[in-house]
């Protein structure tokens, strides 16, 4: 007769055969202890959402690691776009989803430290209602010219404006963001009556931009980096402590004289609050894994952005470091939430 065991049936009298299989069988529940629930093979894809429309520089950036996360998490990873309101709506959604490993959210500085700044009732509140996750990459926004303003360096297109009577248009990729206060910091450095004209997006911006329709813009050196290559646009002038390896040519504004501007913007991962230990940490490592892909270093360099893995705690600190320098920025300037 045989016996019954979490192995399965054995046969009697075969106590080699019964150690190996009940030892099988104890090393695969201990393997499928070890995944959380929420990342099981037959539980639904990780849905990352992404505050910004298809084909933008947050689009591109999740569905790159979103291929390499498949693999690392051996799950599937789905990206979602929620755009609208500068990520405002994407991180509602966050928020209200539950906190069980399947909805995360990729987004850079704006969404997180800018926007509760400047919107009276955003809907959430990043370190009360978000678990970091992780970093990948810090960036930084720079000054370009339009292929019709002849200005070749920031000083040529101070006088340029100058000799158009001090005053002259900048586009922003949108309201209240951290490049309308960058225009208005330029401004105020260089004498100039510079007005922010904000636009739905990056995209727009470019097309006005290209089509000589407005003489400069403010974003981020992922929005402006291919035009740059193509010589269709020129950036004269970036933020932060040093030159940027995509655009190595670019000065600093630091190196400008221009002092005080050189914490810089980051990319993260965040999930709801309560999203269990266990998921955080199996999360963190497995996005640690990527970033450390040659290829995906490449490819984030390649975009403008200087590779900056970030355990969860290094995050949140650059988070709360980043949120204190736009603080009395933005206070500073005299900005009113709206």
């Amino acid at each position: 007769m045989n016996r019954i065991t979490a192995a399965g049936p054995l046969a009697a009298g075969d106590p080699a055969t019964t150690r190996r299989r009940f030892t099988t069988a104890l090393l695969g529940a201990a393997t499928l202890a070890a995944v959380p629930p929420a990342w099981a093979a037959n539980e639904p894809p990780i849905h990352v959402l992404v505050g910004f429309p298809a084909g933008g520089g947050s689009d591109v950036i999740a569905r790159l690691l979103a291929e390499k996360l498949e693999k690392a998490l051996d799950r599937s990873v789905v990206v979602e776009n929620r755009p609208g309101a500068g990520g405002q709506i994407a991180a509602q959604q966050l928020k209200a989803a539950r906190p069980d490993g399947t909805t995360v959210f990729l987004s850079h500085d704006h969404t997180i430290s800018i926007l509760p700044q400047v919107v009276k009732k955003p809907g959430y509140a990043p370190q009360e209602d978000f678990v970091p996750l992780g970093g990948f990459a810090t960036f930084v926004n720079g000054l370009a010219v339009s292929p019709g303003t002849p200005a070749r360096t920031v000083p040529e297109y101070v006088e340029w404006v100058k000799s158009q009577g001090g005053k002259s248009a900048v586009g922003i990729p949108a309201p209240a963001s951290t490049p309308e206060f960058l225009v208005q910091l330029i401004a105020k450095r260089y004498g100039l009556d510079l007005v922010a004209v904000p636009y739905k997006g990056s995209a727009p911006m470019m097309a006005d931009m290209l089509g000589n329709q407005i003489a400069a813009g403010v974003g981020s050196v992922q929005d402006f980096i291919e035009y740059q290559r193509a010589g269709k646009l020129r950036m004269i002038g970036v933020l932060g402590g040093a030159r940027q390896a995509a655009v190595p040519d670019v000065p600093t504004f630091s190196e400008l004289g221009f002092k005080g501007l050189e914490e810089t913007p980051f990319y993260g991962i965040w999930a709801p609050k309560g999203t269990p230990a266990a998921l955080v940490t199996r999360f963190s490592r497995a996005l640690d894994s990527v970033v450390a892909l040659p290829d995906v270093r490449k490819q984030l360099t390649d975009l403008g952005l200087t590779v900056d893995s970030m355990s969860p705690a290094q995050l949140a600190k650059r988070e709360q470091a980043y949120t204190r320098v736009w603080s009395r920025i933005i206070r500073d300037s005299g900005f009113q939430p709206q």
